[in-house]
Parts: C-alpha cells; sequence; structure tokens
C-alpha cells in the first residue's frame, strides 16, 4: 500500500485509516502470536522493497528505449500538419505569455484541451527545433513515469483479487515490462500530443479508484468484542480519496476531452459497492465537485472569449463532420475520420472557431440523420476499427500521419491480437469491484468508438487494462501449469506412467 498511498498524497490518512482496511497488513486476528505477526510484516515490507527494486529495473530499461527511440529517430524530425502543431504553438506561446491563441496570435483557440500544452510550456524555448525536441522528451518522460504506475496498479489489484504477495509482485513487474515494450504505449511516447499523457492520467485515475474501493470497504474488527475500528480521520480520509479520483478526472478531461465520462462511470461503479447508499452519494458527490473545481476555470475562461458556447474544447464540431460525411459511411473509410470532410466545411472566412464548430456539428448530425439506415453498420465498423479488426491498412495509413513509423505500428497491431484475448482471461478471474474500476476505459473507448470513429488514438485510454490484464492471465497460467507439472511430479506412479 505504502507506494499508492505515496503516489497520491495519501500516505499520513491511510496510516490513520489502516485498521479499517481489510489487507494483510491489518486483516489479522487478535490470537496471532506478536513475534509471528511482526514476522510477517517484515516479509510484507522486504517484499515491497524487493518489488521497488524490479520495477524500477524495468522502468529505467523502458526509459532508456523512449529516450534513445526519441534523440535516434526523432532529434531533428520536423512536425508534420496535425495536431502536434497545435500542441507545441500552445506551449512556446505560453512561456511567452500568448495565452491559447491560433498559430497567427490573432484569434482565440480551443482546438483541444490545455493540460499538455501547460505541461510542456516550461521546456519550450530555444530554436524551433530545440523546442520541439525538448518537448518530444517531456511526452517520454510522461511514458516512463505510465510504465511505473501500471506495474503498481496490475500488483494491487492482484492484491485485492485475493492472490499471495509473490503471485501479486511477480503480475507487477511482468505488467511494467510489457508496458515498456508494448508499441501501442511507447509509440506516443515522443509524440507531441496528448496521448502520453492521458495514459498517465487513466493509470491514476484507475489507481485512485483503487485506493478509494480499499478505504469504502467494510472494515474487520480485530476481536468479535470489539467495534470496528471507523473513526473520524478514516472518514476524512475517504473523502479526500473521493476527491482525488475526481481532480484526476478533472485532469484527464482537459489532456483529452473524451476522459470526462470517467465520471459518471465511477460514479456507477461506487453505486455497485456494497455500503450505505447514503455513503456513496457523498463519494459522488465529492467526486463531482472536485471534477467541476478542476475544469472550471478553463470552462470559464472558454464562455468569455468566443462567440458560442465552448467548454472543453471546439473540437466536437471538427472530430463528428470529419467521422459523418460520404467517405466515411461509404467502404473507402467506413467507420474512419476524413481530413477531406472537415475541409469542405468550413464556414466564413475569419469566423471565430466556435461558430464553425457549430456549423460542422450540425451539418454532422443532419447528414447523420439524413443516412439513419447506414449508421448501424458505421457503428459497428468503428468499433471493429478500434479492436483492429476492419481496415487495418486505412489504420496505418492515418498513424503514419501522426508522426508513428509503419512497423511499429504493424508490431503494436500484432502485440495486441496476443494480449487482448488474455486481458480478457485476465479481467474475468479479477474480483467484480475491482474489475468494475478496470472496466471504465473500456466503456470510454466503446462509447467514444461508436460516437466518434474507429481509431488507435482514441482506443489510447484502454491500453492500460489490456496490459494490466494480459499480465494477470500470464503469470496465472504459468503458475497454474508449473503446479500441474508439480502436482504430477509427486503422484504415486508417475514415474511409471512416463
Amino acid at each position: 500500500m505504502a507506494e499508492l498511498a505515496d503516489a497520491q498524497g495519501l500516505g499520513p490518512c491511510i496510516e490513520r485509516c489502516e485498521g479499517s482496511i481489510p489487507s494483510a497488513r491489518t486483516a489479522v486476528p487478535s490470537t496471532v502470536p506478536a513475534g509471528i505477526y511482526i514476522s510477517g510484516m517484515a516479509d510484507v515490507d522486504t517484499a515491497t522493497i524487493a518489488f521497488r527494486k524490479r520495477l524500477a529495473i524495468v522502468v529505467a530499461l523502458g526509459a532508456i528505449w523512449r529516450f534513445g527511440y526519441v534523440i535516434l529517430a526523432k532529434r531533428h524530425q520536423e512536425l508534420l500538419l496535425n495536431d502536434s502543431l497545435y500542441y507545441s504553438w500552445q506551449a512556446g506561446g505560453l512561456l511567452n505569455g500568448v495565452y491559447f491563441k491560433d498559430i497567427f496570435g490573432v484569434r482565440e483557440a480551443a482546438e483541444h484541451g490545455p493540460l499538455i500544452s501547460i505541461v510542456m510550456a516550461p521546456f519550450s524555448w530555444g530554436s524551433p527545433w530545440q523546442i520541439v525536441f525538448q518537448q518530444r522528451l517531456v511526452t517520454a518522460s510522461l511514458g516512463v513515469v505510465t510504465i511505473a504506475l501500471v506495474g503498481i496498479l496490475a500488483r494491487r489489484i492482484s492484491q485485492r483479487t485475493g492472490r499471495d504477495q509473490s503471485t501479486s509482485d511477480r503480475i507487477g513487474i511482468v505488467a511494467a515490462a510489457i508496458a515498456a515494450a508494448y508499441p501501442n504505449l511507447w509509440l506516443n511516447d515522443g509524440i507531441v500530443m496528448s496521448e502520453s499523457l492521458a495514459a498517465l492520467l487513466v493509470c491514476s485515475i484507475l489507481l485512485a479508484m483503487v485506493k478509494l474501493s480499499d478505504m469504502s470497504a467494510p472494515a474487520i474488527p480485530s476481536d468479535e468484542n470489539e467495534p470496528s475500528p471507523t473513526t473520524q480521520h478514516c472518514d476524512r480520509c475517504v473523502a479526500l480519496g473521493a476527491v482525488t479520483v475526481g481532480a484526476l478526472i478533472g485532469l484527464g478531461a482537459l489532456a483529452r476531452s473524451e476522459l470526462i465520462a470517467a465520471a459518471p462511470l465511477a460514479a456507477v461503479v461506487v453505486l455497485r459497492w456494497r455500503q450505505p447508499l447514503r455513503t456513496s452519494a457523498r463519494l459522488i458527490a465529492a467526486m463531482a465537485i472536485a471534477t467541476i473545481i478542476v475544469i472550471a476555470p478553463w470552462v470559464a475562461y472558454n464562455q468569455s472569449r468566443f462567440d458560442e458556447s465552448v467548454t472543453l474544447s471546439t473540437n466536437d464540431g471538427s472530430t463528428l463532420i470529419g467521422a459523418n460525411c460520404p467517405e466515411t459511411y461509404s467502404a473507402t473509410s467506413l467507420g474512419g475520420w476524413s481530413l477531406f470532410c472537415l475541409l469542405d466545411v468550413q464556414g466564413p472566412p475569419g469566423v471565430d472557431d466556435s461558430v464553425r464548430s457549430q456549423l460542422q456539428l450540425n451539418a454532422a448530425i443532419d447528414y447523420a440523420l439524413d443516412n439513419l439506415d447506414r449508421l448501424p453498420l458505421v457503428a459497428v465498423a468503428r468499433v471493429a476499427r478500434s479492436l483492429d479488426l476492419y481496415q487495418l491498412s486505412n489504420l496505418v495509413h492515418s498513424d503514419v500521419g501522426e508522426e508513428k513509423a509503419e512497423w511499429a505500428v504493424w508490431s503494436g497491431m500484432v502485440c495486441w491480437y496476443v494480449l487482448a484475448p488474455l486481458a480478457a482471461v485476465g479481467l474475468a478471474r479479477t474480483r467484480r469491484r475491482e474489475r468494475d474500476i478496470l472496466l471504465i476505459p473500456v466503456v470510454i473507448v466503446l462509447i467514444t468508438s461508436i460516437a466518434f470513429y474507429g481509431s488507435h488514438r482514441l482506443r489510447l485510454s484502454l491500453e492500460p487494462v489490456v496490459v494490466v490484464g494480459a499480465a494477470a492471465a500470464i503469470v496465472t497460467l504459468l503458475q497454474s501449469h508449473q503446479d500441474g507439472r508439480r502436482r504430477r511430479r509427486h503422484t504415486p506412479g508417475s514415474a511409471e506412467l512416463h
């Protein structure tokens, strides 16, 4: 639990609340001799230290690969004509006192959320090529942190599922190793876009939800005659945990707008926990208030500077018009997104971005309504694209246009075909409470794919869950195989059978 507490700043609260959290440390009968209990505690601490050392090695190897790839392959590469230009320009503008304007520094701009540009801003100085290279190193660094978070998340999920300490540690290390090598994660690291930050925040949200689940779980009394050790301090810890979840969801929405869907989904997960409805309502309210507080300054700023109402971004119109047009409703790019459709609906020259977005939104809705008979097929194609089951060449072409190496994109697809089925097995063997949490990104990707279009970029939120589930399945299957061989070896008469 220590690494989770440190990751979210809840260490002091967790220490005060540990008596009410069912874990390997606290769920010890009062009849256990003190010496044995202390010995067990020492074993847990030793295992935690060993896990951290192994995790640090895996993270270091992942860092060497990411930074090496950026230095060798992208150090002098110019930005392509895609969203990276917007993010890079905004980061440089923030450092120079130009706050969220277009590339000419004239019109107001909110094409995407502001968070990744804010994160890159302190490093956006120097010559143009230095600025881009430093921004690439920032996103690569975010990817390195994600490796560690994936390992910690997988270990904690395994512990909550009831596996022993050794198995949980192995699952955590395997998950981190997969995250370090998985192309669908490291391909985004070193690209000047929001995906690396989004993956980090998805892992953080899931970790915060697991911690909140721990703190909200029914307390285990140390003795039958003693009352449950719930205290006012623990109530404050649980409230702080809910606020942490809400704040992280707000940050996620400022990185990628679709992550705002984690707010209602997290509320549904909390409602499914076995606790009084009033307690669930308080947690949901705390999460919602924290989310609103985090996104409110950006939303208020947008409301004050555009002609039409803008909340998180003006990207909804351009996304929908590119996904709802003749090209994406036909075999040419069925279920995908088209830049040509976007360019066809730009509005009058010099029009405010919010007005243009509204025009594009109206045109997309009108086209969808006029082609309702095609929508079911389009929706299936969108989901199939997100799962790498349809129009693979088109997906690769889109990724190459976003500055991803073609060989790495194909490698990512092969890895997906291996890891996704394993992840399904791993999730099926996870306890319902934790499985509900891990399904939050899955549902977000499903909703986003159906509502917009299918792509690897929109599937990004799902990738950490795939890694965690696959790691659990791999370790469990290997352990089952080893246990089977061990049983056969010790079965009377097994030598004669062989």
